[in-house]
C-alpha cells in the first residue's frame, strides 16, 4: 500500500520563504554596519592625520611666534640703547655748543684785543701827520700833501719832495719837514705806552719801476738810509735813547702803488714810507692767551 507524502501545510511554506529573507536582511544589515564602521574607521584615520598636521602648523606657528617675539624683544633693546645714545649725543653737542659759544666769546675778546693793537698803530701814525701838520702845515707851497695815511697804515712821504729825481741827497727844502717829523717820532716814543706796543720804526724806500733792479734797489736803500741819517742828526734824543726802536729798508720798485705807466703813477710810487711795526710778542702774547684758554676739546690733537 502506497504511503502518501504528508502536505505542507500553508504556514510551513511561509515559514520556509520568510527564513532566506531573513537571511539576506541580515547579511546587508551587516554589510552595512561593516561599511559603516569601515567608515568611521576611516575618518577618524583621516581626522586623526589632519588634527596631527594641524598641530603641527600650530607648534611651526608657535615656533615663528617665539621668534618674532624674541627679535621683538632684540629690536626694543636696540630701540632703546638708541634713545640712550641719542641723549648722549644730544648732551655731548649741547656741550660742544657750549665750548664753541665760549670760544666764539674769546676769539671776539682777542679780535678786540689784536684790533686794538692795530689801531694803536694807526693811531701814533695818525698823531705823526697831525704833528707834522701843526708845525708844518698839511701841504707845500705847490699844494701837494706833506704826508699821508697809505691804505697799508703807513706814512707815506712824497719823494719829489725829498729827493730830486735819481738822487739821494736830502733837498733843502725838505729838511723842516724831517726835522718836524724828528720832534714827532721823540714825543710819540717818549710815551711808554707805544713803546711797550711798537718793535719798530721801519724807514721804506721805494722806486718806480723805470731802471734795472739792482739800480733801484740801491737808490731807494740810499733813500730810506739818508732819510733815517737826517731824522738822527734833526733830533738826538731817536739816536740816543730810541735807537733800537729804528731801521732803514729798500723795496726797490717791486711794490707799487699804481700799475699804470704813466708819469703820475711813477711819481706816486716814487715814496718813503715810515711803518710801525707792532711788536711780535705782545700779539703773540694774546693769540697764546686765547690758546690756553681754548677748551682742550676744541684743540687739535698732535700728529705722531
Amino acid at each position: 500500500m502506497r504511503r502518501r507524502r504528508p502536505l505542507l501545510s500553508n504556514h510551513d511554506d511561509a515559514t520556509r520563504e520568510i527564513w532566506p529573507a531573513f537571511t539576506d536582511v541580515m547579511s546587508t544589515m551587516a554589510l552595512i554596519l561593516f561599511v559603516l564602521v569601515l567608515l568611521a574607521y576611516v575618518r577618524n584615520l583621516t581626522s586623526s592625520q589632519r588634527l596631527d598636521a594641524l598641530q603641527r602648523k600650530i607648534g611651526a606657528s608657535e615656533g615663528q611666534l617665539q621668534a618674532l617675539n624674541a627679535d621683538l624683544h632684540r629690536t626694543s633693546q636696540e630701540v632703546e640703547a638708541g634713545r640712550v645714545a641719542l641723549q648722549a649725543s644730544q648732551s655731548r653737542i649741547h656741550d660742544q655748543e657750549q665750548i664753541i659759544a665760549d670760544s666764539n666769546r674769546q676769539l671776539g675778546l682777542v679780535r678786540g684785543q689784536l684790533q686794538s693793537i692795530a689801531v694803536l698803530r694807526v693811531g701814533v701814525l695818525s698823531k705823526l701827520e697831525q704833528a707834522i701838520e701843526a708845525e708844518l702845515g698839511a701841504s707845500n707851497d705847490a699844494g701837494a700833501p706833506l704826508v699821508t695815511i697809505g691804505d697799508n697804515g703807513n706814512l707815506v712821504l712824497n719823494e719829489s719832495l725829498v729827493f730830486e729825481s735819481n738822487a739821494y741827497a736830502i733837498k733843502s727844502d725838505a729838511k723842516p719837514l724831517l726835522a718836524g717829523l724828528a720832534r714827532a717820532l721823540g714825543n710819540l716814543l717818549a710815551d711808554d705806552e707805544v713803546r711797550a706796543n711798537i718793535d719798530a720804526v721801519v724807514i721804506q724806500g721805494h722806486t718806480d719801476e723805470r731802471g734795472s733792479a739792482a739800480f733801484n734797489w740801491d737808490l731807494s736803500a740810499k733813500r730810506a738810509t739818508a732819510v733815517l741819517d737826517s731824522l738822527f742828526r734833526m733830533n738826538p734824543v731817536l739816536a740816543d735813547s730810541y735807537g733800537r726802536y729804528f731801521a732803514a729798508s729798500a723795496y726797490s720798485k717791486f711794490r707799487p702803488l699804481d700799475e699804470a705807466k704813466t708819469p703820475a703813477a711813477y711819481q706816486q710810487n716814487r715814496r718813503i714810507e715810515i711803518s710801525l711795526i707792532p711788536r711780535d710778542s705782545n700779539v703773540r702774547k694774546v693769540i697764546d692767551d686765547y690758546v690756553k684758554s681754548v677748551p682742550q676739546a676744541l684743540q687739535p690733537s698732535g700728529g705722531h
